[in-house]
């Protein structure tokens, strides 16, 4: 199985990429899934399909599926649900805010996962496609495992007098299976696991970074591409959508069109040698299978939508005794080319007449610039706290 997941800004356009990607897969013979972990649940809408919390069948090979948390909960941990809602109900809130709190902060990451898990356990389609949240979301999704466990963990630790106080209480006067809801928390935070490390496989899991050639839209996808690599996830590509033609360059949109054709530069400068795909403006809304398929077919010239496009970790930050070693890599690059620049949480490396910016973790943005190597291909450069 492949999985591929398109994460991004909101509003860059996620939702069509990534179901213009399902519909070329399936239109080349892979049994694709496609579905939506985003709560504002745009899939139907981009597909013109009205869907359901499970798969639904809506081409020859495509399937396609929103999530729902509610749902989610009911089928995947009822008993851990309704333990939630009656440790509510006993301190003393009402039926309707018990229900509401019962679903945790991260349980919608958490539903996906789950589902994922299965999905992957079953071995039923050749490809998921992964419409995810805006990029915040989705590196909450992807960090979920580690901080539900933490977070869960400090919650109902069996250990701590009051949890022990309280599930006695439980099963004394309401007869709720306290048990069966501890045993159902702990297979969540395995599956959590087994399937984050079917994420952090290169060769399964691809992330794509979807971008519009927009200043804050770049330096938001900037940002994705450097936790995305720290993390340990691969990204194999990044899509420009909604590129206008140079056409439209009258008097209404001549500089937005220049300044178009300088961010679709600093891109491809920025992530080299990431492959950087495609997407022109429509010139219309989106929406139904016909102009997806139109989308998929022109954004994949010359590969299959579920081919892995790029496989490399060209960056990556050591931590040492002074600070840290921030490492990437440059081809086709000569030292005395070199010269670094560092602007908060920001690093510019201009290569001649070209510049590349990297962004960095936020930590970094009070360490200090201190020096720098190059051995082909690779840039080390030292950044350490003040003294």
């Amino acid at each position: 199985m492949r999985i591929i997941l398109f994460t991004g800004k909101g509003g860059v356009g996620k939702t069509t990429v990534a179901a213009a990607t399902a519909i070329k897969a399936a239109k080349e013979g892979k049994k694709t899934l496609v579905i939506s972990t985003d709560p504002a649940h745009s899939l139907s809408d981009a597909l013109d399909i009205q869907l359901s919390p499970e798969p639904t069948n809506i081409a020859p090979n495509l399937f396609a599926q929103e999530f729902d948390v509610y749902y989610s909960m009911e089928k995947h941990w009822n008993n851990m649900r309704h333990l939630m809602q009656t440790i509510f109900r006993y301190k003393g809130l009402k039926n309707v805010v018990a229900e509401e709190l019962s679903v945790l902060p991260g349980m919608e990451e958490a539903s996906a996962f789950l589902w994922l898990e299965k999905y992957y356990r079953e071995d039923n389609y050749d490809l998921i496609v992964i419409d995810s949240a805006p990029t915040g979301e989705t590196l909450t999704l992807l960090s979920l495992p580690q901080v539900a466990k933490s977070w869960m963990t400090k919650a109902f630790n069996p250990k701590n007098i009051a949890v022990k106080t309280l599930t006695k209480s439980l099963r004394l006067f309401t007869g709720v299976p306290v048990d069966k809801g501890l045993e159902e928390m702990d297979d969540l935070f395995g599956r959590l696991e087994s399937i984050q490390k079917v994420f952090l496989n290169p060769e399964i899991t691809s992330i794509r970074i979807v971008t519009n050639p927009e200043k804050m839209v770049i330096r938001e996808a900037k940002r994705a591409y450097t936790y995305l690599q720290l993390y340990g996830y691969n990204v194999d590509a990044v899509v420009i959508n909604r590129i206008l033609p140079s056409s439209a360059g009258n008097d209404t949109f001549k500089s937005y069109i220049e300044a178009q054709g300088k961010y679709i530069e600093e891109i491809e400068e920025s992530f080299s040698p990431i492959p950087v795909l495609k997407v022109k403006h429509q010139g219309h809304e989106v929406f139904g299978q016909k102009l997806l398929s139109k989308i998929g077919a022109s954004v994949y010239k010359g590969h299959t939508a579920s081919d892995v496009l790029h496989l490399d970790k060209p960056f990556e930050i050591i931590e040492n005794e002074k600070g840290y070693f921030f490492k990437t890599k440059l081809p086709f690059v000569q030292k005395e080319e070199i010269e670094l620049k560092k602007f908060g949480d920001e690093l510019v490396i201009n290569l001649g007449n070209r510049r590349r910016s990297v962004m960095l973790p936020r930590f970094a943005s009070f360490l200090q610039l201190e020096e720098f190597r190059f051995k082909a291909p690779w840039l080390v450069v030292s950044l350490v706290k003040p003294s």
